[in-house]
C-alpha cells in the first residue's frame, strides 16, 4: 500500500477512528474498524517462538527454539535468518502478525536476569545476528519488534530505574543492533523500554525516538510501548511512540481526543501516528484480513530439525582434553544432576511458552542407548522455588473480599502456577476485588521434612490438611523480584510427612494494588530437600560407572525477566556435587545449563566441559548429538566467562554502577564493555569472548588487508581443517586504533567468518570492513570519526587467541549518522 492509499484511508477517519489505533483493544490486539474494512491487528511474544494469546502458563502448544544466548553463541546470521523464518510460521499458526521480539539488548552486566534473552556483550555480533533475525521474520510477512529501546540492561527496577548512558557508549554500543535491524533488516516496529534513558522515560524520549530512530535512521515504522510502559499522554505521542499497550487504554482513547482539542497535541501528529499503525497492518496483511481468530499448535518436522541442529550449532565446547566425543558403545553411564531428568529449554518471564514437548538429557541418552546401561542419581537440588504441584488441582473464584458465598466459577489447573488475566474468573468477579482458592493435594515420596513454598503478585496463604503453613498476606508480604517484580519472594514452612502419606493442600489467594505492572499471579510448590546421602548416592554411581555425566546449571527460575542474579555461582550445592564427582571420576562430563556465565571453581580438575544454554524443545537430542560427535560443538562464546563475579565490567564499589541507587544506575564504564574491559584492565578471563573448541583442529595463516579510496577494507586470509574430520570454526577480526585522540577499546570485533571444512581442506577467508568499522562516535560534532593514521587488524579463534596481525594506513574522514 502506497502513501497515497494510506493518505486516502486516513481522509476517511474521524479523529476518534485515528485515535482508537493508538491503544491497545486487549493485552493482544487493536480495534478493529468495521465500517472502513480495517482489520484487527494482533502480536504474540517470542523470541524463541511465538505464544500466542494465551497466558504465560499454559495455552496452544507452540515449537520452542533456542534461546537468544544460544542464537548468539552460534555465531551464525543465516542460521538466525532460518530461526526467524520458522518462527514466522508459528506466530501466523497463532493467528498474529506482530511478533514481539527479537530481544536486542546487551549483556552488560554478568547478572542479568535476561542475559539469556539477548544475543551477546558485543555489539557487532549482536547487530550481525539482529539483522538475520529480522529478515527471517518478516521474509514470513510478520513484523518484528526490536527490544527493548533502549538502556535496559537490567531487570532490577527497570520499569523506573534511570539508565545514565554517555552518547557515545550509546551510539557504538547499545544502539548498534537496533540501528542493525532498522538500516540493514528493515524492522517494521520497535517496543520502547520501560526505563528512563539520561532523564526521560524512553515512551515518551523524543531525542531517542524521533531524533535518532527516525530522523537518522530512517525508520518509518511503529514505535509501540512495552507492557504498561506508557505513562502519559501528550508527552509520549509527541515523542514518537505511536502505540500504547496493552489495551484497554490507561492514556489514550477519549483522555488523547482531549489532548488534541486542547492544543496540546496536533491533528497531524495524530495522522502521523495512525499513518504508521495502518502501513504495519498493510506490511502485515492485517489492514483487511477478516479470517475468524484460530490459533493451531503446529508441530512440524522441519522446525524439530532445525531446533536440534541449531542447538547444537549453539552448544560451546569450553574444554576438552580427550574426553570427547564419547565412545558409540560408551559401556555403563551415570547420568547425574539436577538438570539430568528435567528438560530445561527456556528462561523466564515473558518469553516462556507451551512447548510441544520437552526432551531432557536422559530422554536423548535413553534414546540413544537405551535405559538398561544408564544409571541416575539427582545429587542435590537447584530450584530457585519449590517444585510445581502437577494435576489434579482446582481454582474456585468469589465474587467477594473475603472467600465469602458461593463459588461463582471454578476451573482446573494442570500446574500450580497461574497468572490471572481478564476476564478474571469467567468474567464473573472484579478484577480488584475477588478472592479465589486452590485446592489439591500432595503424595510425599519419602519419609522426611517437607518444605511448602508461595509467592505470588497479590496476598495468599497456603495450608497443609487445614493448617496454616505458609503466610504471605498483608503484613507479612514484602515486595520482592518475581512476577516481574510485582510479587514477593518465596515464603517458606515445614511439614514432617511419611513416604506415601497424602496431603490436603490449600491455597487462598486475592489481589492487591500493582506497582507499576497490573498482574495477579501466584505459585506455589513442594519439595524433600537433598541432602548429603544424596551427593554420596551420585558419588557412588559415578564411581562404578564406566562413563559418567554430569547436567548441571541454572533454570528459568533464576535466568527470568524482572530479576536479575546475586552472583554466578551454581545454585545449592552444584560446585560440591561437581568436585566430589570428578573426584570419583576423572572423566566425568560436566554438562552446563545456564543463561549466562558461572564461576568454576573446579574447572581444574574437569576434562570435559559443554556450555549448552537453553537450547529449545530438543534439548536433549541436541547435547546427545554433541557428547556423541554425532553433531560439531558448533558454538563460540558470545559473552565472556569471568573467574569470578567480581572481575565482570559492572562491579564496582559504587552501587550505582551497579545495581543502581535511589532510581539511577550508572553506565560508568562507558564503551569498554564485555572484552574490551578484560583488555583494558589486564583481567584473564576464565574463558574468553569468541572461545569455543572444535572435535577437529584449524589453522589461520596469510593475513593480508587492502583499503579503499572509499574508507572501506577487505582482510583475507586462509584457514585450513588441520584434523582428521570435518568441523567448524570462526574466524574472528578485530580492529584496534592505538593512536587514537579518545579513549577506544585495544581491539574491537568488526567482522566474523563461521567456516565449515573436512578434513585436511583449506579455504580462503574475505571479510569486508565498511568505514564504520574503524570509527568512533564524536560527540563534540555529533558525527562518527574516522582519523587518519595506523589501525590494527587482528585475526583469530578468540579475543585472546589471536596469531595473525596486519596493519592498514586509513585517511581521515567523516561519516554520516
Amino acid at each position: 500500500m502506497t502513501d497515497t492509499d494510506l493518505d486516502s484511508l486516513l481522509d476517511r477517519m474521524t479523529l476518534e477512528e485515528q485515535v482508537s489505533l493508538l491503544s491497545g483493544e486487549d493485552i493482544w490486539s487493536l480495534p478493529a474498524i468495521p465500517r472502513l474494512n480495517i482489520g484487527k491487528l494482533r502480536v504474540t511474544d517470542g523470541p524463541n517462538g511465538a505464544r500466542g494469546s494465551g497466558s504465560l502458563v499454559g495455552g496452544v502448544t507452540a515449537a520452542a527454539f533456542p534461546v537468544g544466548i544460544a542464537i548468539g553463541a552460534t555465531w551464525d546470521p543465516e542460521l538466525a535468518r532460518e530461526i526467524g523464518a520458522a518462527i514466522a510460521e508459528e506466530v501466523k499458526s497463532k493467528g498474529a502478525h506482530v511478533s514481539l521480539a527479537p530481544t536486542v539488548n546487551i549483556h552488560r552486566s554478568v547478572t542479568n536476569g535476561r542475559n539469556f534473552e539477548c544475543y551477546s556483550e558485543d555489539p557487532e555480533l549482536a547487530a550481525q545476528l539482529t539483522a538475520g533475525y529480522v529478515t527471517g521474520l518478516q521474509s514470513g510477512g510478520v513484523a518484528a519488534t526490536v527490544k527493548h529501546f533502549a538502556g535496559n540492561e537490567s531487570e532490577i527496577e527497570r520499569t523506573t530505574i534511570n539508565s545514565e548512558i554517555p552518547e557515545r557508549a550509546l551510539r557504538e554500543i547499545y544502539l548498534r543492533p537496533f540501528e542493525a535491524a532498522v538500516k540493514e533488516a528493515g524492522t517494521w516496529a520497535v517496543m520502547s523500554s520501560y526505563n528512563k534513558l539520561n532523564g526521560t522515560y524512553t515512551a515518551e524520549n523524543y531525542w531517542l525516538l524521533t531524533e535518532v530512530l527516525r530522523d537518522d535512521w530512517g525508520f518509518d515504522g511503529v514505535v509501540m510501548s512495552d507492557w504498561f510502559g506508557s505513562r502519559t499522554t501528550a508527552p509520549t505521542v509527541n515523542a514518537g511512540l505511536d502505540l500504547e499497550m496493552p489495551g484497554p487504554t490507561r492514556d489514550r482513547g477519549p483522555q488523547l481526543i482531549a489532548a488534541v482539542e486542547a492544543g496540546e497535541v496536533s491533528r497531524e501528529t495524530i495522522r502521523e501516528r495512525a499513518r504508521n499503525i495502518l502501513r504495519l497492518m498493510a506490511r502485515t496483511g492485517a489492514l483487511h484480513d477478516d479470517r475468524p481468530f484460530e490459533e493451531r499448535a503446529n508441530d512440524r518436522p522441519d522446525d524439530r530439525a532445525l531446533i536440534r541442529r541449531a542447538g547444537a550449532e549453539g552448544t560451546v565446547l569450553l574444554k576438552n582434553e580427550g574426553v570427547l566425543p564419547l565412545a558409540e558403545a560408551p559401556g555403563t553411564v551415570a547420568v547425574i544432576g539436577p538438570n539430568a531428568k528435567v528438560a530445561q529449554i527456556m528462561g523466564g518471564g515473558s518469553a516462556q511458552l507451551n512447548p510441544h514437548y520437552r526432551v531432557s538429557p536422559w530422554d536423548g541418552l535413553v534414546e540413544r542407548l537405551g535405559a538398561d546401561v544408564l544409571t541416575y542419581a539427582k545429587g542435590c537440588d537447584n530450584h530457585r522455588w519449590e517444585p510445581l504441584i502437577e494435576g489434579g488441582l482446582t481454582i474456585d473464584y468469589f465474587d467477594s473480599t473475603d472467600w465469602t458465598g458461593p463459588a461463582v466459577h471454578s476451573e482446573t489447573m494442570e500446574q500450580s502456577v497461574a497468572f490471572l488475566a481478564p476476564p478474571y474468573g469467567g468474567g464473573k468477579v472484579d478484577p480488584r476485588a475477588f478472592t479465589a482458592r486452590v485446592t489439591g493435594s500432595f503424595t510425599a515420596e519419602a519419609d522426611g521434612p517437607h518444605r511448602f513454598g508461595l509467592h505470588a503478585a497479590g496476598y495468599g496463604r497456603l495450608y497443609v490438611d487445614g493448617a496454616l503453613v505458609v503466610d504471605a498476606e498483608e503484613g507479612a508480604w514484602a515486595k520482592g523480584r518475581t512476577f516481574f517484580e510485582e510479587g514477593n519472594d518465596e515464603v517458606t514452612g515445614t511439614v514432617d510427612l511419611a513416604a506415601g502419606q497424602t496431603v490436603q493442600v490449600t491455597v487462598e489467594v486475592r489481589p492487591k494494588t500493582p506497582d507499576n505492572l497490573d498482574v495477579t499471579a501466584f505459585r506455589f510448590g513442594v519439595s524433600r530437600p537433598l541432602g548429603d546421602a544424596d551427593i554420596a548416592e551420585a558419588v557412588r554411581i559415578a564411581g562404578e560407572a564406566e562413563t559418567a555425566i554430569l547436567f548441571v546449571g541454572r533454570s528459568g527460575e533464576w535466568d527470568t525477566e524482572g530479576s536479575d542474579l546475586d552472583g554466578i555461582e551454581l545454585p545449592g550445592r552444584q560446585a560440591e556435587l561437581v568436585e566430589a564427582v570428578l573426584a570419583a571420576n576423572p572423566n566425568a562430563v560436566i554438562v552446563l545449563q545456564t543463561g549466562g556465565p558461572v564461576e568454576m571453581p573446579w574447572i581444574g580438575r574437569a576434562r570435559a566441559v559443554l556450555q549448552a544454554w537453553y537450547p529449545g524443545q530438543e534439548a536433549g537430542n541436541a547435547i546427545v548429538d554433541v557428547l556423541f560427535g554425532d553433531a560439531e560443538p558448533g558454538g563460540r562464546l558470545p559473552q565472556t566467562f569471568p573467574v569470578r563475579v567480581q572481575d565482570n565490567p559492572t562491579w564496582s564499589q559504587d552501587p550505582e554502577v551497579y545495581p543502581g541507587l535511589d532510581g539511577k544506575v550508572r553506565y560508568e564504564e562507558g564503551v569498554f564493555i564485555g572484552q574490551r574491559h578484560y583488555d583494558r584492565h589486564g583481567i584473564t578471563p576464565l574463558f574468553p569472548f569468541g572461545h569455543g573448541l572444535s572435535y577437529t583442529s584449524f589453522a589461520l595463516s596469510d593475513l593480508s588487508a587492502e583499503a579503499s579510496d572509499e574508507g572501506s577494507a577487505t582482510a583475507r586470509l586462509t584457514v585450513t581443517n588441520t584434523g582428521d574430520r570435518a568441523g567448524s570454526t570462526v574466524v574472528q577480526l578485530y580492529v584496534g586504533d592505538p593512536d587514537a585522540s579518545v579513549p577506544r577499546p585495544v581491539r574491537e570485533l568488526k567482522g566474523f567468518a563461521k567456516v565449515r571444512l573436512d578434513a585436511g581442506a583449506s579455504a580462503a577467508v574475505e571479510i569486508a570492513l565498511p568505514p564504520r568499522a574503524f570509527a568512533f562516535y564524536d560527540v563534540t560534532t555529533g558525527a562518527w570519526m574516522v582519523e587518519e593514521g595506523r589501525f590494527t587488524l587482528e585475526a583469530g579463534l578468540s579475543a585472546t587467541d589471536l596469531p595473525l596481525r596486519t596493519e592498514l594506513e586509513l585517511g581521515g574522514r567523516t561519516l554520516p549518522r
